[in-house]
């Protein structure tokens, strides 16, 4: 009877060895060989996926500006979170520092990955549901704090893109919500450039 060895992309198969030719002992010898060789592997670094459009557009509150609620608006090119959101945390990190998580309303998210790879880093990705504006991004950074950015839909028109970012960025705050300033900016298309957009 010949020697059966079989190799799977996880390594050897338990039992692969005939037990005439190879005794157990033998082949418990081999598993471990094989689990110390796959142990000291280094694994790759974490690598951002490729970016849909260039930089991020974004705007920010100015220093000194209050907190209110929200800190600056952000209009992503796509709803697909692992394009966009490395974009974004690379244009963050130079004025707020490394962030480490992002908390999103999945309403308009049709998919929201656990984790981001962003500059050699892992970024979790969270989701809440009633507790989160469907039109606000939360990003957490460790030790440096917590900021919310209004989300501007990705189809907006340029005109509207820049209202809300020019609302959403006013040193002492917008008086509304994210959505509040959506359905007003909504609201001021509507009426033909009538209603107030605060």
């Amino acid at each position: 009877m010949e020697r059966i060895e079989s190799i799977s992309h996880t390594g050897f198969h338990a039992g692969s060895f005939s037990v005439r030719d190879e005794s157990r002992a033998t082949a418990e010898v081999v598993w471990r060989r094989v689990r110390v060789m796959s142990a000291i592997l280094p694994l790759p670094p974490p690598q951002s996926p490729p970016r849909a459009g260039g930089a991020a557009r974004l705007t920010l509150k100015p220093d000194g500006g209050s907190r209110g609620l929200l800190d600056g608006a952000w209009w992503p090119r796509s709803r697909d979170l692992l394009v966009e959101l490395p974009a974004l945390i690379e244009a963050l990190a130079p004025v707020w520092g490394r962030v480490t998580r992002v908390a999103v309303n999945p309403e308009h998210w049709p998919v929201v990955p656990r984790q981001v790879p962003v500059l050699g880093h892992v970024v979790k990705v969270g989701w809440f549901t009633p507790e989160l504006d469907p039109h606000k991004l939360l990003l957490l950074s460790y030790g440096a704090g917590r900021w919310d950015l209004l989300v501007i839909p990705p189809g907006s028109t340029a005109a509207s893109a820049a209202r809300l970012m020019s609302a959403a960025s006013e040193c002492d705050g917008p008086p509304l919500s994210a959505s509040g300033l959506i359905a007003a900016d909504q609201a001021w298309e509507y009426e033909g450039g009538t209603a107030q957009v605060p």
